[in-house]
């Protein structure tokens, strides 16, 4: 089998596809087999696999350091995301905190307002009460003393017309001594 495949090997070669002898300027595959080999020659000399070599190793540095700058920059945008998300709960959670105080104040304020205006309107009604009963209790006094005026009045004409002089006089002396009694 190793002959076998020694035989094909050879048997492909170019050197054998072509007429007349290998090692011959007229022979068009010795020519390219010259121009190929000095060819590389010349890239060998040149140190061009070097340069390629070089050349493809800055390109994976450079692309090596484009994704560490790529993944670190991902790093600081998902923790610039996080502390945004972070503050904007917060600034949530706070204006939360501000509407509900501001309800309960409301409420409260509003309680407030309620039970001073029951306080107010007591008040007011008190007074009211008590005007209407200052001025009953001076209509009362007035009803009174207009009662007692004419009372007075109208005894003083009866006893003036049906007394005489002495039963006047008793009278008088009897009423001084009976408001000098009262005043001791």
């Amino acid at each position: 089998m190793k002959k076998l495949t020694a035989v094909f090997v050879l048997a492909a070669s170019p050197a054998f596809a072509a007429t007349g002898p290998f090692f011959s300027l007229r022979n068009t595959d010795f020519i390219v087999t010259l121009a190929f080999l000095l060819f590389v020659g010349v890239l060998f000399y040149y140190k061009v696999p070097a340069m390629l070599g070089g050349m493809l190793d800055k390109r994976a540095a450079g692309i090596k350091s484009d994704l560490e700058e790529a993944r670190s920059l991902r790093e600081e945008a998902q923790e610039l995301l996080a502390t945004y998300e972070r503050k904007s709960r917060e600034v949530q959670d706070t204006a939360d905190l501000i509407v509900a105080t501001a309800r309960r104040d409301a409420m409260a304020a509003a309680e407030a307002a309620k039970a001073e205006l029951k306080v107010s309107i007591a008040r007011r009604l008190k007074a009211a009460e008590e005007q209407i009963a200052s001025a009953e209790a001076a209509v009362v006094r007035d009803v009174k003393h207009q009662a007692v005026s004419v009372a007075v009045a109208a005894a003083g004409e009866l006893l003036a017309v049906q007394l005489g002089a002495d039963a006047k006089a008793k009278l008088i002396d009897a009423s001084i001594g009976e408001v000098a009694a009262r005043l001791n």
